[in-house]
């Protein structure tokens, strides 16, 4: 059955050949002309185009592979001089190639679901069902995941691939092959960097859990003595991760360009925000800020700011007006000091393979709230491995329902053409209608008649002021004088209404990891 899921899906995909593409369409294509005409010593050095390699080691790899593929179908994309070049076989070629990197995802799917189904991790009558079961609810919330088909399937990105990879170590680790699990994290740095925001969940977990022999210790709760610390399973937890990134690094850093790679890796020139800003703590900064400039000159206060400032749609380095303007240390610093407490939490329960997602799930929204120059599309990584807790634990059910249709709804911004704003309420709503009535059934909610199942009443307010926000957004704005004066105003009010979401939902959750205790983790999550 579960590939007969991935078959319809990608069926789904192949309907939205003919759709919108961003310019990511065209960093890609470069990235392609980039790793095939070029020889490697000149792939992060080419600035032919504004879409420069930034994209670790192993990604430009992987567009290598493609290459390889792709000029079968048209060579001329394959020239880093034919700027914008989209021809029907080159349009064709890539998409194509989204929905077969996909199949990385869905291996990882497979193997979450496998250990599911057979750790006993959560007691259900349920597993026998052919669709209602646990593990066929979440083989559908991950494959017809709104936001990822949105960015990765009219948008363009490969995302599917690159959670595969995610899934597959998280299934590693939770399955106890500890070594496979940080060989596959240590792969997808290498792939894609953004997600060394995760870094430190997978650091405390494998310490804690393989470096530290807990047959040694005579309980849990008891101080960690050095004599159960394993120095030869650290050195080969070491090494598997050392071994790939020399495999990665190793040629550029032969050829002495390790520093050039990694300007291109992290630039931070870009400012605090992107152009739509993510709907985190800063896109509420940025709003209060916009606010008390509004109240200080109503007030009769001489405040000057920088054209266009923060709203122009540019990506670029702007300065706040009245609050004091932030520098990417200081997101640094509120990023490592808002995941601590979740990282101590993790140390102090060994053992529990679902804290380590909770964890994972924590970091990532963490740092999507504080980050610096932080993509809307970045809350894809606290949503997907979300996805795994919430068919195990009513409580995770709920904060999945709520930051999923929250999240999803956030990326509405990226598609903005007629046809795709059709095709992106369509698929948000078809996954919100499947989450919702599915959840609600496989943990027996059935008394929802003043509010969302699985939600109360505010949460559910909430949620239906999403359609009065959509309402604003395409039917009244349009028509207003609004729309001259203030062309991203729609941009601006989604982004903070939906950072409020977003910030309860990682309160709320955060107070729930933190304190869970050893008591209620043995009734309800197992």
């Amino acid at each position: 059955m579960f590939w007969t899921i991935v078959a319809v899906v990608s069926c789904i995909k192949l309907l939205l050949l003919p759709s919108y593409r961003s310019t990511d369409f065209e960093v890609h294509r470069n990235w392609l002309a980039i790793t095939h005409s070029l020889p490697i010593q000149r792939w992060y050095y080419e600035d032919t185009s504004e879409w420069t390699l930034d994209y670790p080691p192993l990604f430009a790899w992987f567009e290598y592979l493609l290459s390889q593929v792709a000029v079968f179908f048209d060579p001329k994309m394959l020239e880093v001089q034919n700027l914008n070049y989209a021809s029907y076989e080159t349009v064709l070629f890539q998409k194509l190639s989204v929905i077969f990197a996909d199949l990385v995802f869905a291996i990882g799917i497979k193997e979450c679901c496998h250990y599911l189904s057979g750790s006993g991790v959560r007691k259900s009558s349920r597993w026998g069902l052919r669709w209602g079961s646990p593990a066929a609810i979440l083989q559908l919330l991950l494959l017809g995941n709104a936001g990822l088909i949105i960015v990765d399937h009219i948008h363009f990105q490969y995302n599917g691939f690159l959670f595969g990879v995610l899934l597959l170590s998280i299934a590693r680790v939770l399955q106890g092959r500890c070594l496979e699990g940080a060989f596959w994290f240590a792969v997808l740095l290498n792939l894609k960097h953004i997600f060394v925001y995760i870094a430190p969940a997978y650091a405390v977990y494998l310490l804690r859990n393989y470096c530290f022999d807990r047959t040694k210790e005579a309980h849990a709760t008891e101080p960690l003595k050095l004599s159960s610390f394993s120095f030869v399973r650290f050195f080969k937890l070491a090494a598997v991760v050392t071994a790939v990134f020399l495999l990665s690094f190793g040629p550029f850093i032969i050829m002495g360009q390790l520093g050039q790679v990694l300007s291109r890796l992290f630039p931070f020139k870009r400012g605090l925000s992107h152009a739509y800003w993510a709907p985190n703590f800063w896109a509420l900064y940025n709003m209060a800020d916009k606010l008390l400039t509004i109240a200080g000159r109503a007030g009769g206060l001489k405040i000057s700011t920088s054209k266009g400032s923060m709203t122009g749609g540019l990506v670029q380095e702007y300065q706040h007006s009245v609050l004091p303007s932030v520098a990417p240390s200081t997101t640094f610093v509120l990023t490592l000091l808002s995941i601590v407490p979740c990282l101590v939490k993790l140390w102090r329960c060994p053992g529990n393979p679902l804290h380590f997602v909770r964890c994972l799930v924590l970091c990532a929204l963490s740092a999507f709230m504080f980050g610096w120059h932080v993509h809307e599309k970045a809350i894809l990584i606290v949503i997907i491995p979300l996805t795994l807790l919430a068919v195990v634990w009513r409580r995770e059910a709920q904060t999945y329902l709520l930051l999923c249709t929250v999240g999803h709804f956030s990326l509405f911004p990226l598609l903005f053409t007629p046809m795709e704003n059709c095709i992106k309420v369509c698929l948000f709503l078809l996954h919100c209608i499947y989450a919702f009535q599915k959840l609600s059934s496989l943990f027996d909610i059935t008394d929802s008649r003043h509010s969302l199942p699985l939600l109360s009443l505010p949460e559910s307010l909430y949620v239906f002021s999403l359609s009065v926000l959509s309402l604003f957004e395409y039917v009244v704005f349009p028509l207003s004088s609004l729309s001259k004066s203030y062309p991203f105003l729609p941009l601006m009010l989604i982004s903070v209404h939906c950072a409020v979401g977003v910030l309860y939902c990682w309160l709320q959750y955060y107070w729930h990891f933190v304190t869970m205790d050893k008591a209620s983790r043995k009734r309800k999550a197992y």
